[in-house]
Protein backbone atom coordinates (compact mmCIF):
# COMPACT_ATOMS: atom_id res chain seq x y z
CA UNK A 1 0.00 0.00 0.00
CA UNK A 2 2.98 2.13 1.38
CA UNK A 3 4.40 1.69 -2.51
CA UNK A 4 0.65 2.79 -4.41
CA UNK A 5 0.34 5.86 -1.68
CA UNK A 6 3.54 6.92 -3.19
CA UNK A 7 2.89 6.81 -7.05
CA UNK A 8 -1.25 8.76 -6.19
CA UNK A 9 0.83 11.30 -4.16
CA UNK A 10 -1.31 10.75 -0.91
CA UNK A 11 -0.54 9.69 2.05
CA UNK A 12 -3.84 7.31 4.37
CA UNK A 13 -4.29 8.68 7.45
CA UNK A 14 -6.81 5.75 7.53
CA UNK A 15 -5.05 2.85 5.14
CA UNK A 16 -8.44 0.76 5.60
CA UNK A 17 -10.20 2.76 2.95
CA UNK A 18 -7.68 2.45 0.20
CA UNK A 19 -7.77 -1.20 0.74
CA UNK A 20 -11.00 -1.55 0.38
CA UNK A 21 -10.90 0.56 -2.86
CA UNK A 22 -8.61 -2.16 -4.37
CA UNK A 23 -11.03 -4.76 -3.42
CA UNK A 24 -13.18 -6.32 -5.96
CA UNK A 25 -17.22 -7.64 -4.66
CA UNK A 26 -15.81 -11.33 -5.73
CA UNK A 27 -12.62 -11.41 -3.03
CA UNK A 28 -15.01 -10.00 -0.20
CA UNK A 29 -17.40 -12.74 -1.07
CA UNK A 30 -14.98 -15.27 -0.32
CA UNK A 31 -14.60 -13.36 2.89
CA UNK A 32 -18.06 -13.80 3.88
CA UNK A 33 -18.18 -13.78 7.92
CA UNK A 34 -15.91 -10.93 8.00
CA UNK A 35 -15.90 -7.21 7.70
CA UNK A 36 -14.24 -7.31 4.39
CA UNK A 37 -16.41 -5.17 2.08
CA UNK A 38 -16.15 -4.12 -1.89
CA UNK A 39 -15.16 -0.83 -3.22
CA UNK A 40 -18.58 -0.54 -5.05
CA UNK A 41 -19.87 1.76 -2.40
CA UNK A 42 -16.27 4.08 -2.94
CA UNK A 43 -16.87 3.69 -6.62
CA UNK A 44 -20.67 5.14 -6.27
CA UNK A 45 -19.39 8.53 -3.77
CA UNK A 46 -16.52 8.42 -6.35
CA UNK A 47 -18.26 9.27 -9.30
CA UNK A 48 -20.15 11.88 -8.05
CA UNK A 49 -16.89 13.81 -6.81
CA UNK A 50 -15.43 13.15 -10.17
CA UNK A 51 -18.24 14.52 -11.80
CA UNK A 52 -18.28 17.59 -9.92
CA UNK A 53 -14.88 18.25 -10.32
CA UNK A 54 -14.71 17.89 -14.01
CA UNK A 55 -18.06 19.75 -13.87
CA UNK A 56 -16.18 22.78 -11.76
CA UNK A 57 -13.44 22.69 -13.89
CA UNK A 58 -15.18 22.80 -17.27
CA UNK A 59 -17.06 25.77 -15.96
CA UNK A 60 -14.03 27.64 -14.82
CA UNK A 61 -11.74 26.79 -17.82
CA UNK A 62 -13.91 26.62 -20.86
CA UNK A 63 -16.46 29.98 -20.16
CA UNK A 64 -17.16 29.83 -23.80
CA UNK A 65 -18.54 26.59 -24.22
CA UNK A 66 -22.25 25.95 -23.92
CA UNK A 67 -23.67 23.64 -21.66
CA UNK A 68 -24.80 20.95 -24.14
CA UNK A 69 -21.21 20.94 -25.21
CA UNK A 70 -19.95 20.51 -21.28
CA UNK A 71 -22.24 17.79 -20.82
CA UNK A 72 -20.66 15.75 -23.72
CA UNK A 73 -16.78 17.09 -22.84
CA UNK A 74 -17.37 15.56 -19.32
CA UNK A 75 -18.57 12.21 -20.49
CA UNK A 76 -15.22 11.94 -22.45
CA UNK A 77 -12.93 13.17 -19.92
CA UNK A 78 -14.24 10.74 -17.48
CA UNK A 79 -15.61 8.28 -19.36
CA UNK A 80 -14.20 4.33 -18.76
CA UNK A 81 -11.58 4.51 -21.36
CA UNK A 82 -9.95 7.90 -19.50
CA UNK A 83 -10.17 6.50 -16.25
CA UNK A 84 -8.56 2.81 -17.36
CA UNK A 85 -5.66 5.08 -18.78
CA UNK A 86 -5.13 6.49 -15.14
CA UNK A 87 -5.28 2.85 -13.44
CA UNK A 88 -3.11 1.47 -15.49
CA UNK A 89 -0.29 4.56 -15.03
CA UNK A 90 -0.50 3.64 -11.55
CA UNK A 91 0.05 -0.40 -11.83
CA UNK A 92 -3.98 -0.35 -9.88
CA UNK A 93 -3.84 -3.96 -11.35
CA UNK A 94 -0.99 -5.41 -9.31
CA UNK A 95 -2.57 -4.13 -6.31
CA UNK A 96 -6.60 -5.32 -6.53
CA UNK A 97 -7.75 -8.06 -3.86
CA UNK A 98 -9.69 -10.15 -6.51
CA UNK A 99 -11.80 -13.95 -6.01
CA UNK A 100 -10.42 -16.59 -7.11
CA UNK A 101 -12.93 -16.89 -10.05
CA UNK A 102 -12.47 -12.87 -10.94
CA UNK A 103 -8.83 -13.85 -10.82
CA UNK A 104 -8.54 -16.70 -13.40
CA UNK A 105 -11.12 -14.60 -15.69
CA UNK A 106 -8.53 -11.60 -16.22
CA UNK A 107 -10.31 -9.72 -13.83
CA UNK A 108 -6.76 -7.83 -12.73
CA UNK A 109 -6.64 -6.43 -16.27
CA UNK A 110 -10.35 -6.01 -16.93
CA UNK A 111 -10.77 -2.19 -17.91
CA UNK A 112 -14.28 -1.63 -16.21
CA UNK A 113 -12.88 -2.91 -12.84
CA UNK A 114 -10.05 -0.67 -13.00
CA UNK A 115 -11.51 2.28 -14.13
CA UNK A 116 -13.92 1.73 -11.14
CA UNK A 117 -11.36 1.17 -9.02
CA UNK A 118 -10.02 5.02 -9.96
CA UNK A 119 -13.15 6.50 -8.74
CA UNK A 120 -13.15 4.17 -5.79
CA UNK A 121 -9.56 5.68 -4.54
CA UNK A 122 -11.00 8.87 -4.94
CA UNK A 123 -13.50 8.91 -2.79
CA UNK A 124 -11.36 7.21 -0.43
CA UNK A 125 -9.22 10.15 -0.53
CA UNK A 126 -12.20 12.36 0.01
CA UNK A 127 -13.45 10.73 3.02
CA UNK A 128 -9.77 10.57 4.36
CA UNK A 129 -8.81 14.50 4.03
CA UNK A 130 -11.93 15.97 2.58
CA UNK A 131 -12.29 17.28 -1.17
CA UNK A 132 -9.33 19.72 -1.64
CA UNK A 133 -6.67 16.07 -2.00
CA UNK A 134 -9.55 14.85 -4.09
CA UNK A 135 -9.81 17.56 -6.49
CA UNK A 136 -5.36 17.43 -6.87
CA UNK A 137 -5.48 13.87 -8.16
CA UNK A 138 -8.25 14.54 -10.20
CA UNK A 139 -6.96 17.85 -11.74
CA UNK A 140 -3.21 15.96 -12.07
CA UNK A 141 -4.26 12.27 -13.32
CA UNK A 142 -7.62 12.37 -14.72
CA UNK A 143 -7.49 16.41 -16.27
CA UNK A 144 -4.07 17.34 -16.98
CA UNK A 145 -4.03 17.14 -20.40
CA UNK A 146 -7.44 18.60 -20.87
CA UNK A 147 -5.45 21.49 -18.77
CA UNK A 148 -3.12 21.74 -20.88
CA UNK A 149 -3.79 21.37 -24.83
CA UNK A 150 -6.83 20.46 -26.88
CA UNK A 151 -6.38 16.66 -26.16
CA UNK A 152 -9.95 16.13 -25.15
CA UNK A 153 -11.36 19.25 -26.83
CA UNK A 154 -12.32 17.31 -29.90
CA UNK A 155 -12.21 21.13 -31.87
CA UNK A 156 -15.95 20.15 -32.70
CA UNK A 157 -16.68 23.51 -34.13
CA UNK A 158 -20.02 22.23 -36.16
CA UNK A 159 -21.28 20.85 -32.78
CA UNK A 160 -20.90 23.90 -30.60
CA UNK A 161 -21.84 26.38 -33.49
CA UNK A 162 -25.58 24.48 -33.91
CA UNK A 163 -25.84 24.55 -30.16
CA UNK A 164 -25.18 27.94 -30.28
CA UNK A 165 -27.71 29.06 -32.77
CA UNK A 166 -30.65 26.58 -31.36
CA UNK A 167 -30.73 28.54 -28.59
CA UNK A 168 -33.24 30.84 -31.10
CA UNK A 169 -35.55 29.30 -32.54
CA UNK A 170 -36.26 28.66 -36.59
CA UNK A 171 -32.72 29.32 -37.54
CA UNK A 172 -31.36 27.12 -40.09
CA UNK A 173 -27.54 26.07 -40.58
CA UNK A 174 -26.28 24.84 -44.34
CA UNK A 175 -22.66 23.89 -45.64
CA UNK A 176 -21.88 25.11 -49.20
CA UNK A 177 -18.62 23.98 -51.12
CA UNK A 178 -17.63 26.89 -52.48
CA UNK A 179 -14.32 26.01 -53.87
CA UNK A 180 -12.05 23.35 -54.65
CA UNK A 181 -8.31 23.28 -55.80
CA UNK A 182 -4.81 21.78 -55.79
CA UNK A 183 -3.97 18.58 -57.57
CA UNK A 184 -5.99 15.08 -56.58
CA UNK A 185 -3.19 14.42 -53.97
CA UNK A 186 -2.81 17.65 -52.37
CA UNK A 187 -6.69 18.90 -52.60
CA UNK A 188 -7.80 22.46 -50.90
CA UNK A 189 -12.04 22.68 -50.41
CA UNK A 190 -13.65 25.29 -49.39
CA UNK A 191 -17.04 26.00 -47.42
CA UNK A 192 -18.54 28.86 -46.57
CA UNK A 193 -21.60 28.17 -43.53
CA UNK A 194 -25.04 30.31 -43.74
CA UNK A 195 -27.45 30.94 -41.03
CA UNK A 196 -30.93 31.19 -42.64
CA UNK A 197 -29.64 31.96 -45.65
CA UNK A 198 -26.98 34.56 -44.63
CA UNK A 199 -23.32 33.50 -44.83
CA UNK A 200 -21.83 33.46 -41.70
CA UNK A 201 -18.54 32.21 -42.17
CA UNK A 202 -15.80 30.22 -44.70
CA UNK A 203 -13.10 28.20 -44.37
CA UNK A 204 -10.46 26.14 -46.25
CA UNK A 205 -9.24 22.27 -45.63
CA UNK A 206 -7.43 18.80 -46.79
CA UNK A 207 -10.84 17.44 -46.35
CA UNK A 208 -14.46 18.48 -46.98
CA UNK A 209 -14.73 17.92 -42.97
CA UNK A 210 -12.33 20.19 -42.09
CA UNK A 211 -13.16 23.00 -44.29
CA UNK A 212 -16.88 22.64 -42.73
CA UNK A 213 -15.08 22.85 -39.13
CA UNK A 214 -12.74 25.83 -40.23
CA UNK A 215 -16.15 27.85 -41.63
CA UNK A 216 -17.69 26.48 -38.77
CA UNK A 217 -15.02 28.26 -36.25
CA UNK A 218 -14.89 31.52 -38.80
CA UNK A 219 -18.63 31.76 -38.10
CA UNK A 220 -18.39 30.83 -33.94
CA UNK A 221 -15.55 33.67 -33.69
CA UNK A 222 -17.76 36.27 -35.73
CA UNK A 223 -20.87 35.53 -33.67
CA UNK A 224 -18.94 35.78 -30.36
CA UNK A 225 -17.58 39.35 -30.96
Amino acid sequence: MRKLEEKIGYRFQNIALLETALTHSSYANEKHGTDCQSYERLEFLGDSILGLVTADFLYHHEPRLPEGRMTRLRAELVCEASLHRVALSLGLGEYMRLGRGEEHTGGRERPSILADMVEAIIAAMYLDSGLDEARRFILDRVLKDAEIGETHRGADYKTELQELVQQQPGQLISYELIGESGPDHDKRFSFRVSISGKPAGEGTGRTKKEAEQNAARCALEALRK
